[in-house]
């Protein structure tokens, strides 16, 4: 199979999974010792941290509740869901889009968990896929884009070779980090991350924390 992402067969990577710290500290290794630019980050950033979730119905609801969200607000939204018992998709077919409107859930977001809870995706099946099958499969879900699929991909499935190149953060994180002339799009965020390659999810760890550090010298809460 073609990656979405690099235009490479590379069945055997494609798979490639970050399911514990030392993968995680293989991973991180091989990407300083490789790219001086990125070691440079980890120097600032620290250790970092694995952020493994669970896979299935309730982190994917989970990814699709934090979407233009900020982190205290999608953990106070998803608090009230957990709390009223809502993170499984029969629950959320027979509750009314009231009681989901009083948790937090605007209207748009009631039918995209209505339309997740109804997609009858085989999450098991998931985890044997490409990374592009798990991508190409979520995005028919209405309220699923590919930044969705992305993150679900990689903190949910572990997959090591995933790179949300549509994140703000990555892109800015990224700009400042090469010090580019201007914020790079998504276009060119795959360009840039297929440097990184076989270890692109581990990379955009490493800019995440870089974008916090970079965002609290400036005196911005992130």
């Amino acid at each position: 199979m073609v990656c979405v992402y690099c235009g490479r067969r590379t069945e055997a990577l494609d798979n490639s999974i970050i399911d514990n710290h030392a993968d995680l500290e293989k991973a991180t290794a091989s990407l300083a010792q490789e790219h001086p630019a990125l070691a440079r980050a980890l120097e600032q950033v620290g250790a970092l941290s694995l952020r493994k979730r669970p896979d299935g119905f309730a982190s994917l609801l989970g990814v699709i509740v934090s979407q233009q969200l900020s982190v205290a607000a999608a953990d106070a939204t998803w608090s009230r869901l957990s709390s009223a018992g809502l993170t499984e998709p029969e629950r959320i077919q027979v509750a009314t889009d009231e009681e989901m409107r009083t948790l937090g859930l605007s209207r748009q977001k009631i039918r995209y968990a209505r339309a997740l809870a109804t997609s009858g995706i085989d999450y098991l099946a998931l985890r044997k896929k490409s990374n592009s099958d798990v991508i190409a499969t979520l995005i028919q879900v209405p309220g699923i884009g590919t930044w969705t699929a992305e993150i679900y991909a990689i903190f949910s499935l572990g997959r090591a070779d995933v790179f949300a190149s549509g994140d703000l953060a990555l892109q800015e994180a990224t700009r400042i980090l090469l010090d580019l002339p201007q914020r790079p799009n998504s276009r060119k965020m795959v360009e840039i991350s297929q440097r990184w390659s076989p270890w692109r999810a581990v990379a955009a760890r490493i800019l995440w924390g870089y974008y916090r550090e970079c965002k609290q010298r400036e005196g911005i809460r992130t």
